[in-house]
């Protein structure tokens, strides 16, 4: 009997919705993506293009990480290359309850469904809490603890800078493990720098976002001060190759003063089409949330039930946050005007 002919009694996990394309293919207006809606990055983009695809890339990754670690004025032992922020995730939580002696997971609720997928799938117990509230759950660790922190929030783009330090220091204090997904840091408006407590904590980079690339997989984890004998073990434990040459290149580009100057103007583009989308909306009776935010993306209540479907069949796709466990509510990001001026044709 073949392996595939076997009733396989696996626990099948929960489904886990995601803004951007779907089954219809991409939307001409999109608001349900994250991505900088202003991208790509000039140069990173032709750093892309440019890339020599005709090879493996150094399965060590020894430059790309030398220049990351100088990026980051840390060592390059610290930094472990990924296939995305969703493939560390995965592989850091097999890890962690493999043979780092994980036995729980803490994550936000809402939240990337990665989290508890990955969780679900190792076994782990599961604790949540509100990724919406004030502060963050320092009560909620202890030993074999497995946090995860986004920064900036998803779905709001609200921010817990501040509570960072206390929440880094009782995790270290009790030995819980913390990562913090940065995917949006790149792109906040506030210019929030990371307190100096990162150091104690796993730190997730996936620039695609920021550079307007998301198509191109790849990212990148910093490993806690003094935790480069475990960084050397979670890069034995990828797959070979595990980032592409288009990914080397878009991560080498992403990393240096060209790129972020690209990035700085474009941000503040970015804020000039997120007022004037809040604007169309407050004029059209939406409530929103977007004084929180310190991103492209923000929360809005639409003053009644929307047609999602037709939304989409004319092109336009906005994320329904009761998906997020927040019903009556929608994620939105800034877009170029010929996408709002679509968006408010279809209100009216």
């Amino acid at each position: 009997m073949s392996l595939f002919e076997t009733d396989w009694q696996l626990p099948l996990p929960a489904p886990h919705s995601h803004g951007g394309a779907d089954a219809f293919g991409a939307a001409r207006f999109d608001f349900s993506s994250n991505a900088n809606a202003a991208g790509p990055l000039p140069s990173v983009a032709a750093a892309v293009l440019a890339a020599d695809r005709r090879g493996y890339p150094d399965p060590a990754y020894s430059v790309l990480r030398q220049h990351l670690g100088r990026w980051h004025g840390v060592s390059a032992g610290r930094i472990v290359p990924a296939a995305s922020a969703s493939e560390f995730i995965h592989r850091f939580t097999r890890a962690a309850a493999l043979w780092g002696g994980a036995s729980r997971v803490l994550l936000p609720r809402p939240g990337y469904g990665d989290y508890a997928a990955a969780a679900g799938q190792c076994g782990l117990a599961m604790a949540s809490y509100d990724s919406q509230a004030v502060g963050l759950p320092a009560s909620e660790l202890e030993r074999g603890t497995l946090a995860w922190v986004t920064e900036p929030i998803s779905p709001s783009g609200a921010t817990r800078m501040a509570d960072l330090p206390c929440f880094l220091a009782v995790a270290q204090a009790f030995g819980a493990s913390v990562v913090l997904d940065l995917a949006y840091q790149p792109l906040r408006f506030d210019g929030g720098p990371l307190p100096a407590a990162v150091d104690s904590a796993w730190q997730l980079c996936s620039p695609n976002k920021a550079c307007g690339l998301t198509g191109v997989r790849a990212a990148y984890a910093i490993a806690p001060l003094g935790a480069e004998a475990v960084a050397a073990a979670l890069r034995e434990t990828a797959s070979s190759w595990v980032v592409g040459a288009d990914g080397v290149a878009m991560l080498t580009a992403f990393a240096g003063a060209k790129a972020q100057a690209e990035l700085e103007a474009q941000r503040g583009l970015l804020l000039t089409w997120r007022e004037r989308l809040l604007r169309h909306l407050s004029e059209r009776g939406w409530h929103d949330e977007a004084s929180a935010s310190v991103t492209p993306f923000f929360l809005a209540r639409p003053p009644h039930a929307l047609d999602w479907g037709a939304l989409r069949n004319r092109g336009i796709k906005l994320r329904d946050a009761s998906e997020l466990g927040l019903p009556g509510w929608v994620r939105l990001s800034a877009q170029r005007p010929e996408a709002v001026a679509a968006l408010c044709r279809e209100l009216d």
